[in-house]
């Protein structure tokens, strides 16, 4: 357990919207390497959903003081025609005065995604997931070919971030090298927060 007189937690924001669970699935896998990492502690957050059929999300919804108190933050998303699924575009659309504070500048920032193709547009939407992070002033973070899983997976995963090949119906498990690279991504952006707030 850390010491906060000594040690100050590091907090990494995993914000993700998942409309059929296979995100969140990610997220929380996200958070395991994000404690693996001493000091470091994984906050699980969501946002409100407008589209139709959507499992009810069972964590918080995120706030923009979450955002202020991170020390690193990783969203995730489904890919929706090679971008982002609309409720976490909406949210980031209402975080204007964040970057023009400079709230979020400096932080270290991953994305991760799903989708149900396997050419689904996972990586445009990872690269368009990393815009609002850029125009923040935030560090992205990506995965090294030292992870040897992006060397062997034969569904998802890339150095843009995490993915995974949910299958057309939504109900395909995250297999072993998809969650070596969600571990590693989590864990990887916790010490690179780590090192940033040394």
């Amino acid at each position: 357990m850390t010491d906060s007189l000594t040690s100050p937690v590091v907090r990494v924001l995993i914000l993700y919207y998942s409309k059929r669970g296979n995100t969140q699935k990610m997220a929380r896998l996200m958070a395991r390497g994000v404690e693996s990492v001493e000091g470091c502690e994984a906050v699980l957050r969501t946002v409100e959903s407008d589209l139709p059929d959507a499992v009810s999300p069972n964590d918080v919804i995120v706030s923009e003081q979450d955002m202020i108190d991170c020390d690193a933050m990783l969203i995730g998303s489904p890919s929706y025609f090679g971008n982002m699924a609309s409720p976490l575009k909406k949210f980031i659309d209402t975080t204007g005065s964040l970057w023009f504070s400079g709230a979020m500048e400096g932080k270290p920032a991953g994305v991760f995604a799903t989708a149900s193709s396997l050419h689904g547009g996972q990586e445009t939407t990872l690269i368009n997931m990393m815009i609002p992070l850029l125009h923040f002033g935030m560090v992205i973070v990506g995965l090294p070919y030292s992870e040897k899983s992006l060397l062997y997976t034969q569904s998802g995963g890339s150095p843009y971030g995490a993915t995974h090949w949910a299958e057309i119906e939504s109900n395909r498990s995250i297999d072993h090298n998809e969650k070596q690279l969600c571990l590693a991504q989590g864990k990887r952006i916790a010490r690179m927060a780590k090192k940033l707030n040394a």
